[in-house]
This record gives C-alpha cells, structure tokens and sequence, in this order.
C-alpha cells in the first residue's frame, strides 16, 4: 500500500483539476491510498470523490490553533508521498509538518514554499503558458504514473438528489448554467438574455440556474420552463445536478471544470483570463466549447452571439451523436 497524502486546500476549479489527478494516479497505480488536506468549504465534493479515501480538513478561519490542530491529527500518519498541488507558503508549511519519505511540489511554486520539498516536478513543454491541469498532471510521474488522464471522476451518492425538473422528460434535458462566478471582472451578464432567447426558440428546452450566490431573474421567465437555484445549491450535490442536464454554461469558474471533467458538453464564457490556460478540459473536446468576449471585455460579447455559437455547436453534437 502507498500513502499518498495531496494538499490542495482551495478553489474549487484547482479541486476538480486535483480530483482529476488523483482519478489518474488511482487508474495506473495499483495499491495507492490517497488522503486529501482541504478547506472546510470545499471538503463536501472532495469526500463525495470515489478516488479520495480520507478527507483532513482546513478551517482556514480556525487561525494557528486550527493549523496546528490539523497537522497533528495528519502527522499521525506516515506517508510515502506528499504532494503539495498548491505552491503557496500555507501549503509549503503543511508540507513540512506532514511525515512522508517524500516531499513533491511545483517547480513555480511561490512565497517560498519551495523551501519545503525535496523533489520538485518538472513544467510540462510549453512551460507557464501550459494548461493549470497539464502542469498537475506532471506530479503523475512520480508514482510512475503517465501525465496524462485515465478514467472518469466519479462521485459518491453522498446526497440523493430529487429535483423533478431535472428529470428527462420526454428525452429533453435541461440547461445549467451558472451565471455567477468567484471575480467580478469573469461574470458576464447576458445569461438572463441567452436564457430568454433558448426558452423563446424552443417550447421544449427547459433552463437552470444554479451556483452559491443568488442571482436574481425578476420572475419574468416561464416557471413551467425555467428554474432558479441560485444561493440554493449544495457544493455535494453539484455533480448530480451536472450530470442530469444536456449541456452547463458558465463563465470561467469552478463548476464549468467539474461539467467538462464529468464529460457534460460544456458552453464556456470567457473574458479577460486566457482559455488556454484555464479552460475546459481538454480545449480540443467536440462537447467543450469555449465562446471569448472581443479584446477579452466581457461587456463587448453579446447574448445573441453566444446563442449561435451554442446552436451550432449542439448541431454538429446531434450529428456526432
């Protein structure tokens, strides 16, 4: 048995690319257990992940007591590998607590943590201008493990969803989307004007919105068709939710990487960050289609242009299909 403790505290969208790591490393490495240090609000989907055999949890607000108290319940544990996905200096110090054999981290790690490993992995071959899961998946190799993905993230059935409105009916699924995102300058705001424009072109689509703050629709959308679960939506109930509908739209966020990692067709809006570097995964997938705004304004993109991008792509889906 190899113990493999991985230390990715934070966000959510570096939690599903972990999550899809460790997926791979349980795919090609035989005997591997891998426990998981992470904060208190992202702990539910990395505990529901069936490649994660055991969760430690980070209360980041817990100050230096909660720190210390968490390292001594992780420092029970003797572990072969320590893999710190983060390159921060909080993790760089979880890192030299934890007991391992081995210490792995990035090799662009930052405020010093490196300090704290004793084997870095390399960059993949474009260097920074990689893809964010590209560069984790070179942990891959130290567990002589190909960097590259194998098998499906799947989840536990932590939390048994019952959302009549995402049941097919009639074949049809819904829409996700999440109209929200973490910063202010990746939020576009024509999703109430796309979902208007999928509910007046088809009296069978059916719409969702969804994410950890409320977004408010005004009522004025069809309740019959539409649906807002905005504010209203459990972290552990997330992949279930994905999996029920026929295509998630979002901006750059975290639940847009959970969609495309779960193998969702997956609508991406981007604006001032780079796709490249952080879009779905992988860029080239017929089911992830990336929409960017002009000179990367989100302000500048219209809902009608993303409603026929999407149109064309669910197309060319149908016939692949």
């Amino acid at each position: 048995m190899t113990e493999l403790l991985i230390i990715k505290p934070s966000s959510l969208g570096d939690i599903v690319h972990g999550l899809q790591v460790a997926t791979s490393l349980k795919a090609q490495c035989e005997g591997l257990r891998i426990s998981w240090i992470v904060r208190d609000i992202f702990a539910p989907i990395v505990r529901a992940c069936e490649a994660v055999d055991h969760v430690y949890v980070f209360e980041r607000n817990a100050g230096t007591k909660g720190f210390m108290r968490l390292m001594r319940e992780v420092r029970k544990v003797r572990f072969d590998y320590v893999f710190d996905l983060q390159g921060l200096l909080r993790t760089g110090l979880m890192t030299s607590r934890a007991l391992a054999k081995h210490k792995v981290g990035r090799t662009d790690a930052r405020e010093w943590s490196g300090l704290f490993y004793d084997q870095k992995v390399p960059l993949p071959p474009d260097g920074r201008r990689s893809h964010a899961l590209e560069i984790l998946l070179q942990f891959c190799p130290v567990l002589g493990a190909k960097p590259e993905l194998r098998g499906r993230v799947r989840f536990r059935e932590v939390d048994k969803l019952t959302l009549s409105f995402a049941a097919a009916r009639g074949g049809t699924k819904p829409i996700l989307m999440f109209p929200d995102s973490r910063r202010a300058e990746k939020s576009w705001s024509g999703f109430k004007q796309l979902t208007e424009m999928l509910l007046r072109s088809n009296s069978n689509r059916r719409v969702i919105w969804a994410g950890s703050n409320y977004q408010p629709d005004k009522g004025t959308l069809p309740a019959d068709r539409f649906l807002n679960l905005t504010g209203n939506t459990s972290l552990v109930s997330l992949p279930a939710l994905i999996q029920r509908c026929d295509w998630v739209f979002s901006n750059d966020s975290g639940p847009m990487h959970l969609a495309a990692a779960l193998g969702v067709p997956t609508l991406a809006v981007f604006g001032p960050t780079d796709p490249r570097l952080f879009g779905p995964y992988p860029l080239n997938s017929p089911t992830n289609l990336v929409v960017q705004a002009p000179a990367g304004e989100l302000k500048l993109l219209p809902a009608k242009e993303v409603y026929t991008r999407f149109i064309k792509a669910e197309q060319r889906l149908a016939r692949r299909r």
